[in-house]
């Protein structure tokens, strides 16, 4: 069996991202549609139509690398939506529902942050000046992301679930 390299690891880990990233523009319109906040729901569309160019970059990705797009099944992924989907179960019409969708979606961006933080180091590493690029661009509006959903939870979310008690 040949030995693998860093790059058969970028190809695993961009294939795992690209999964995640299409599963959560499924599962951020139903995060939207639980929360009772405004800016929430707002933020929660923003970043699905950011997360759905996310998809498109990746697709560049692997044009860079002469492969299809395609993804591989991201276990991970999988577990932090389906915790998300407990949340919005079992605070639905709570005062900490939006404190808790908040929380879910934080996980996702770290999550993110995560894989495109190394897979950008890897594509520099590789000398894949293209796909690092692309990479890093995605990072940053990931890591935007974050901190509107930090802001969002102090300014409103959390002081309205810590209020309910």
């Amino acid at each position: 069996m040949p030995e693998k390299t860093l790059n058969d690891l970028f190809l695993t880990t961009l294939r795992d991202v690209y999964y995640a990233e299409k599963a959560i523009v499924r599962a951020l319109p139903k995060m939207a549609k639980a929360t009772g906040s405004e800016d929430l729901k707002e933020a929660f569309l923003t970043h699905r139509d950011e997360t759905a160019g996310h998809v498109e970059r990746l697709e560049q990705v692997f044009d860079i690398l002469g492969k299809k797009a395609s993804g591989k099944t991201c276990e991970a992924i999988k577990g932090i939506i389906e915790e998300g989907q407990e949340i919005m179960e079992d605070f639905q019409e709570s005062d900490a529902l939006d404190a808790g969708l908040i929380a879910a979606g934080q996980a996702i961006e770290h999550y993110e942050i995560s894989r495109y933080g190394t897979l950008r180091t890897w594509a520099q590493q590789l000398g894949m000046r293209d796909a690092e690029r692309l990479l890093d661009q995605t990072l940053a509006e990931e890591k935007k992301t974050d901190q509107l959903l930090t802001r969002l939870a102090e300014a409103s979310a959390n002081p309205k679930a810590d209020k309910a008690a």
